[in-house]
């Protein structure tokens, strides 16, 4: 059975987001961005430097299948969440420099501020080498579980959502939280030391109040 199409609106959604991503820095050369289409397709940005896409249209895949020809290899990762998270509707797969430094050390951002909460508990994918086959992308899906987002070693993060809003709020977000971390690190305070506390986090983890949406605004400017 063949993939649906993309409509209009979808098209300009994933170039929205590509270019937003771009332009806040949390791509490069690299980096690429779906959006599900349904439970079996979706819609992955074209294959060229994020903040170059313009109105490049993008490629429906199949959630299970191989990917069609002029895909990037890890885009076998957005196949995998796609398929474990029935609750996320975006992927975004971001090479961000905060990010990316700790990750070197095995680091990720720990919630300090209020950005921060949204990600207590984030994973770490140990393994440096690009993801372009089933079984390491399945692992990796796997290893993200219900988490926001996963840092992989010198290799960049995988951030999903539940809109493509959210999934590049939390991009943006997250290289946040990295720079809060690489900072409080770089200042020599306890790495143990001003994070908030369970409540804390929980009453921060909102998206009430057009959190996603003005971050969106924001980061699709002009």
């Amino acid at each position: 059975m063949s993939a649906i199409a993309a409509d209009g609106v979808q098209e300009r959604l994933v170039q929205q987001a590509a270019r937003a991503l771009g332009r806040a820095g949390l791509v490069h050369a690299f980096g690429h961005c779906s959006l599900r289409l349904d439970m079996a397709s979706f819609l992955v940005c074209a294959a060229r430097p994020l903040d170059l896409v313009g109105m490049a249209q993008g490629t429906v895949c199949r959630v299970a299948g191989p990917l069609p020809d002029g895909v990037l290899g890890e885009v076998r990762v957005h196949q995998q969440i796609y398929a474990r998270r029935a609750d996320v509707n975006a992927v975004c797969r971001i090479m961000p420099p905060a990010v990316m430094a700790l990750s070197t050390q095995g680091l990720v951002p720990r919630p300090r501020h209020g950005i921060g909460a949204y990600f207590a508990d984030v994973p770490l994918w140990p393994d440096p080498r690009l993801l372009r086959d089933d079984a390491s992308a399945a692992a990796l899906a796997a290893t993200l579980g219900d988490a926001p987002a996963i840092v992989m070693r010198g290799n960049g993060a995988v951030v999903v959502g539940e809109t493509m809003a959210r999934a590049v709020t939390l991009a943006w977000f997250l290289e946040d939280a990295a720079r809060i971390e690489r900072d409080i690190r770089a200042m020599g305070f306890a790495p143990d030391t001003g994070l908030l506390d369970e409540t804390e986090i929980a009453d921060r983890q909102v998206w009430s109040g057009g959190v996603a949406e003005r971050m969106w605004d924001w980061l699709t400017r002009d």
